[in-house]
């Protein structure tokens, strides 16, 4: 198994949307996929849930499994989860990845 972590730092205002509210629409965006493409084994999302000012601090977090990186690219490059890709580029000011085997 392979998994994907991904986490981002959020725009304070984007979309005409606040960082909380774009945050949430991420997390159901992301949580939909699994019922659209087969090659995701799971996925979960997590917002962050303290306050700080450290830029250690991403608002939130993707943690998907998929059984091997043929999936993983798969899912990658399928076209709903391009809709949702192009959607956080336009409220995200930071992007963060790892991949590794389970």
């Amino acid at each position: 198994m392979i998994k994907h972590i991904v986490m981002w730092k959020l725009k304070d205002v984007a979309e005409g949307k606040t960082k909380a509210e774009n945050a949430e629409t991420i997390k159901k965006l992301l949580e939909d996929l699994p019922s659209k493409i087969t090659e995701l084994r799971s996925v979960e999302v997590g917002i962050n849930v303290l306050d700080g000012d450290d830029d250690a601090i991403c608002d939130v977090v993707l943690t998907v499994i998929c059984n091997n990186k043929e999936d993983l690219k798969s899912y990658a490059g399928h076209p709903d989860h391009q809709k949702v890709v192009s959607f956080i580029k336009k409220v995200v000011t930071e992007r963060r990845v790892v991949d590794y085997f389970k």
